[in-house]
């Protein structure tokens, strides 16, 4: 792996984003948008505080894995990444550098979805609000990561957004969301405690509830890190040059 090599990569990356104007506000309004709709819908009510949290984390890492995926396949089926492994640059260094380059909009997404949350909205935390930053930012970029590793088994776009099901919406079922995690049934409590969502959910959920949640969210962040890692270097043992 090459730092310079990795770092031409998420320039290249960032440069292709800053003139895709759709998908910058993909990334960036629709966290928002959804989380202005929730409040509006709960207005008057203690539910948003309740959701608002947990919703928090997983709407940037939804809307993260989309991008992500799409983004990363079209490189592959435009003939862009072909190029690229054409030259010394190794896999490790194409996917660090697009997870760097998405993770950066990860984390303006974070930090704007979290700001109009608890400003516009009116979130109310018990926790620090930088603490709930990090944990959002830190979902944004489980999306990226989880994107780029679904883009190296998908042959199109549209076979790239039908991966969400397979990757999103077991955890979105078995986060916590709808059901607290020990009231699941017996079967599926496991399968819960091994998704990177959950413990996602759960950070969100002791930032909204404890004031000073540093030690409940520390091992989630680190189940969290975990994942991203474990995700980027499949990723790079799955990257191929081209689809067929």
């Amino acid at each position: 792996m090459s730092v310079h090599r990795t770092l031409v990569v998420t320039a290249r990356v960032l440069r292709q984003l800053r003139t895709d104007h759709r998908t910058i506000a993909l990334m960036l309004l629709v966290p928002v948008v959804l989380m202005g709709l929730l409040a509006w819908i709960y207005n008057g009510t203690p539910v948003f505080d309740h959701i608002g949290p947990a919703l928090l984390g997983v709407f940037p890492f939804v809307v993260m894995f989309i991008v992500t995926s799409v983004a990363t396949l079209r490189e592959r089926t435009s003939g862009t990444l072909e190029r690229l492994m054409t030259t010394p640059m190794a896999k490790t260094d194409l996917m660090i550098g697009y997870a760097l380059a998405f993770g950066l909009m990860a984390v303006l997404q974070a930090v704007v979805a979290s700001a109009f949350a608890i400003y516009v909205c009116g979130l109310d935390l018990a926790g620090p609000v930088w603490v709930l930053v990090v944990v959002a930012v830190a979902d944004a970029v489980l999306g990226t990561a989880l994107g780029l590793l679904a883009s190296g088994f998908a042959r199109t776009e549209f076979q790239a957004v039908q991966f969400m099901p397979a990757f999103v919406l077991p955890q979105f079922l078995l986060c916590g969301l709808l059901v607290a995690r020990d009231q699941l049934p017996q079967v599926l409590q496991p399968f819960s405690d091994a998704l990177p969502l959950s413990y996602a959910v759960d950070a969100m959920n002791e930032v909204a509830a404890a004031a000073d949640p540093l030690g409940q969210v520390g091992p989630d962040l680190v189940v969290i890190a975990a994942w991203i890692v474990a995700s980027l270097l499949l990723g790079s043992l799955t990257l191929r040059r081209r689809t067929a």
